[in-house]
This record gives structure tokens, C-alpha cells and sequence, in this order.
């Protein structure tokens, strides 16, 4: 059992029960309605365990919240979030895949989000269609490359390459070369 010790870590699992609570759920409704288990849940909430890219979506689409929203929340920041320091600018990196993933900027008030990738060399994360519901994202490639698969299109990506999204559906980004590949993508909330 991987113990979370990080501050973003504890932040991210005290969010996650608030959430929860806030909205008089047990840990069987979270579960039925994110395809989480209740076990899972349980050990993310207590700290025992970190949860992947696609867990985190999976809980934040319950939550009727973006990845980014749940992050944002998790990290609460105090002075508003008008200005986005690099320093301040909350991580997360998927205990599976190694995933990297910077909250650029994020404010619940405005319509679009900023995120920063690093996806390691051979790595592959892939992201259910309920998770761009409510988003219009692009993707720009900044170093490297990367695939990207949606629905039954295959595309390849090379550094200043963008690529918007069409309609909602599982995303499966990767990263098919020996060395790590970085990507911004802009999230419009429709």
C-alpha cells in the first residue's frame, strides 16, 4: 500500500472527500456513479493511495467538474488566481504512467484553462469521452511527438503541430518515441 506523503497529494484526497460529502454521497453512490470502486475511493480518500489520470477523471466527471476544476479546488488558491506564478502553478503526476501534468492556469469564473504535459517516452494515457462533456480542448505540441487517437482517427503530432477536438470520445494519447514529448492544451468550457 503506497501511502500518499506530498501536500498535493493530501489536498487532492481531502478534496475528493469534500466533494463527496458535500454532496451527501455515500461512498457506494460515488462509486456507482463514477465506475470507481468503493475500495479505491476509500483508500484515495484516506490518503493510502495515489489515483491515476483516468481514476481522477472518472471522479471529477461524477462531480460534474473538469480534471482541471477538481485540481484547481484541491489546491485552492488564495489570492483569487489573477496572477499564475510558475511556482505556484500545482503538479500531478499519474503513479502509472509517470504522466506529468502543470495546472497553468485555472479560476472557476473564467472559460478557459491552461494545462502543461510532460507524457514520458513510451507512455500512453488514455481519457474516457465523458471527460471532454463540457470542454472544447487543443492540443499544442511544444517538444517531441505524440499520437493521438480519437475514435478511429490516428494523429500524429510534431512540435508546433495543434489539434482541436470534435465530438466527445475516448482519447488515447501517446507517446511512441524514446524520448519525452510536452504539449499545452487549452480548455474552453462549453
Amino acid at each position: 500500500m503506497d501511502t500518499i506523503v506530498d501536500e498535493a497529494g493530501a489536498r487532492l484526497s481531502r478534496r475528493i472527500r469534500l466533494e463527496r460529502t458535500a454532496r451527501d454521497w455515500s461512498l457506494a453512490e460515488l462509486a456507482q456513479r463514477s465506475g470507481v470502486s468503493k475500495a479505491m475511493i476509500s483508500k484515495i480518500e484516506r490518503g493510502e493511495t495515489s489515483p491515476t489520470a483516468t481514476v481522477l477523471v472518472r471522479l471529477a466527471v461524477a462531480f460534474d467538474l473538469t480534471l482541471a476544476g477538481l485540481l484547481v479546488r484541491a489546491e485552492a488558491d488564495a489570492d483569487g488566481g489573477l496572477l499564475s506564478r510558475a511556482a505556484d502553478q500545482p503538479t500531478w503526476r499519474d503513479p502509472a504512467t509517470g504522466y506529468l501534468r502543470r495546472q497553468v492556469f485555472a479560476r472557476p469564473d473564467h472559460p478557459v484553462e491552461l494545462v502543461r504535459v510532460e507524457l514520458p517516452a513510451g507512455a500512453r494515457v488514455t481519457l474516457p469521452a465523458s471527460s471532454y462533456a463540457r470542454i472544447r480542448p487543443v492540443v499544442w505540441l511544444i517538444e517531441g511527438e505524440l499520437t493521438v487517437l480519437e475514435e478511429a482517427e490516428r494523429r500524429t503530432l510534431r512540435a508546433g503541430d495543434a489539434l482541436a477536438f470534435g465530438q466527445p470520445a475516448d482519447t488515447t494519447y501517446t507517446n511512441e518515441t524514446d524520448r519525452p514529448c510536452i504539449y499545452l492544451v487549452a480548455l474552453s468550457r462549453s
